[in-house]
């Protein structure tokens, strides 16, 4: 392995949830010859086992705290209800000077509270890529799954600068690019693309259920798009929807707004102000990513 410049260099990173995002982190890494030790932790060992006998990473712990030891960089990529508890036990482990990051989509409190379970000399960087498959898990682990995508990092007035601009600089040498949110501001704005959506997902296929749900087999391409995100872990995505519960209680009240308006329009027969609903969101998704 060539080793990259120093700065950009680890001799130890610890990733805790070796699943697709942590596995494609991992192999990553190892495209641009960034850490010289890969350590992985999970719950389930026939995993760990198949990630370093595939190469994904080098040795493994069912122990976070043991697999924590010595390392320059830890990823945290469990589900993010786990992060507290999580960093609590490996806290005695982290080595001064460590950085300690994430690939959770939940920020906000939860950045402040794995600031406050860091050691003294330990620094916490929150970060949320953008990108994912519709295969999980770490046979679809690929090094490239981070370029072109967006990284958002989320530092708060404790964030340790130099600690910033290394986990920002891995993430430039994955080919991302770099956003700064506050973690607040994260939260509303994936609480609005990403969070509600999902929850919409899974209330669409149980509303079908409730109806009939022998109509579920009649369901095409269509609605197998609108739905596709109902197949996502329900354990990862109850404790997102906890976590940012806030603003997504706020945002279903938007949308049943916007639901009732068109139920009005769908009893009025008024057809002009249906299609006017209709063009306004067709208009604004064909202009998505393009600005």
């Amino acid at each position: 392995m060539t080793d990259s410049p120093g700065n950009l260099f680890f001799n130890k990173i610890t990733i805790l949830g070796v699943g697709l995002i942590g596995a494609s982190f991992a192999l990553a890494l190892r495209k641009k010859g960034l850490c010289r030790h890969i350590a992985g932790y999970g719950r389930k060992e026939e995993n760990l086992r198949r990630a370093r006998d595939m190469g994904i990473i080098d040795s493994f712990d069912l122990n976070p705290s043991m697999a924590c030891i010595d390392s320059d960089l830890v990823l945290f990529a469990t589900p993010v209800g786990c992060f507290t508890e999580i960093a609590r036990i490996i806290s005695g482990s982290l080595k001064k000077g460590a950085i300690v990051t994430d690939v959770g989509s939940v920020k906000g409190k939860l950045v402040r509270e794995m600031e406050c379970q860091m050691p003294e000399g330990v620094y916490f960087v929150g970060a949320h890529p953008i990108a994912g498959s519709d295969r999980s898990g770490i046979d679809a682990a690929t090094p490239d799954l981070f370029a072109g995508a967006k990284c958002i990092l989320t530092p708060t007035e404790n964030t340790d600068k130099d600690a910033l601009n290394r986990v920002a600089d891995i993430w430039t040498a994955f080919g991302s690019t770099i956003e700064i949110l506050s973690p607040e501001e994260h939260d509303r704005v994936f609480a609005s693309i990403s969070h509600l959506p999902h929850l919409l997902a899974y209330a669409i296929v149980n509303t079908v259920a409730d109806i009939n749900s022998s109509y579920l087999r009649y369901g095409g391409n269509g609605f197998k798009d609108t739905t596709r995100i109902a197949s996502s872990s329900p354990e990862l995505w109850r404790d997102i929807c906890l976590l940012n519960k806030d603003n997504l209680l706020e945002f279903i009240e938007v949308f049943k707004n916007n639901l009732d308006r068109l139920g009005q329009y769908l009893r009025a027969s008024d057809a002009e102000s249906l299609e006017r609903e209709f063009r306004k969101a067709q208009t604004l998704r064909e202009g998505i990513g393009k600005n």
